[in-house]
């Protein structure tokens, strides 16, 4: 169930339908060096999930990285109340019912700065989207940022994201630019997105991207660099 991305670095795929659209969700699941593990986008629990988890280390933290991968929060802490939840700006007024430890920003709180690095992507409200960065591995954790819908995708989803997407594969929508409301701040975000050295792409919706994340990011939002 979970699937080994790099040294301390795992996902979980769970189904998710989107308006009737079958899209897939993600959690990336990060062992810091002190042992505990950091959930990121957390998906529906199983007992197996579990297990798995709880051999790999303690869950002490919960990331809820945008406005709508939140779902399953109140899940996870129900099954590690020990843990604490951060989560993307709007959210705590979203979800009143949640016990929340912080707000997401552009520093990371001193639990796991120096490992994993975020971005919060500006100008951009409707989401309100958080980016990680996790050092060790080079890997860039999106949710809604991008896609990468390929051959593994549902039929039905392919075509689609085929009209929808700027770019085969991987990439940000033809809808990004209408969720955009402030270019001059959502172009700086990106810029600091970029500033990292990362290779590797998970992303929530679609395939994780390996290699050349970073050129295919970056040609992605071409359309927001210019």
């Amino acid at each position: 169930m979970l699937r080994e991305l790099d040294n301390d670095l795992w996902v979980v795929e769970r189904p998710q339908r989107f308006y009737g659209l079958e899209v897939g969700t993600r959690m990336s699941v990060i062992r810091l060096t002190d042992g505990s593990l950091l959930l990121h986008s957390p998906v529906a629990l199983s007992p197996e999930l579990g297990r798995e988890l709880d051999a790999r280390g303690a869950v002490r933290f919960v990331v809820a990285p945008n406005r709508f991968h939140h779902l399953y929060a109140g899940e996870v802490q129900r099954a590690y109340p020990q843990a604490r939840l951060w989560v993307a700006p709007g959210l705590e007024r979203k979800r009143p019912d949640l016990r929340i430890s912080g707000v997401l920003g552009d520093g990371a709180p001193e639990q796991w700065r120096g490992e994993v690095d975020q971005v919060f992507f500006r100008g951009r409200p409707f989401e309100n989207e958080v980016a990680f960065f996790h050092r060790a591995s080079r890997t860039l954790l999106l949710c809604d940022l991008a896609f990468n819908f390929g051959r593994s995708a549902a039929p039905l989803t392919r075509l689609l994201m085929s009209v929808l997407q700027r770019r085969g594969g991987f990439g940000p929508s033809r809808l990004d630019p209408l969720l955009i409301r402030d270019r001059t701040a959502a172009r700086a975000s990106l810029a600091a997105i970029l500033a990292w050295d990362f290779d590797r792409v998970v992303v929530a919706h679609g395939d994780v991207l390996e290699r050349g994340g970073h050129a295919a990011l970056r040609a992605g939002y071409a359309w927001l660099e210019g």
